[in-house]
């Protein structure tokens, strides 16, 4: 069972990343008008890349609580990024007719928030090990 800090930790950086994800999303969106859903999309490879570099630098420091983390992670990342929203947007592209634009923004999300998130592991713990 979590603790009510854990639970107060999750939820005040699901607002933050909520907040975050509302904000990101209508910047990229706003400068990269285009059919495929580039806000979503960014929002989904820097959450990704953030969260391979927070759980690399858990491996190496102590330093965080494990509310701190949650906060982080739980919070913060899972509401920044959005597998929801990327997955109906990708429904409605199949739907319209756009397949190309469609399986394009699949490959984007699913292949590219992997690389983003091992792109931050390797990043940080190659850091740690210097």
């Amino acid at each position: 069972m979590m603790s009510w800090q854990t639970i107060l930790a999750i939820g005040s950086g699901g607002f933050i990343g909520a907040v975050l994800r509302s904000y990101i999303n209508g910047l990229i969106s706003h400068k990269l008008p285009h059919d495929l859903p580039f806000g979503t999309l960014g929002v989904n490879l820097i959450g990704s890349f953030i969260m391979g570099c927070l759980i690399a630098y858990f491996m190496y420091s102590t330093m965080l609580s494990v509310h701190a983390k949650s906060f982080l992670t739980t919070g913060v990342l899972g509401a920044l990024t959005t597998y929801s929203t990327f997955a109906i947007e990708s429904f409605l592209l199949l739907e319209g007719g756009s397949f190309v634009l469609a399986f394009t923004n699949m490959a984007l999300n699913v292949f590219g928030t992997v690389l983003m998130a091992g792109s931050g592991y390797y990043l940080v713990n190659n850091l740690f090990k210097s």
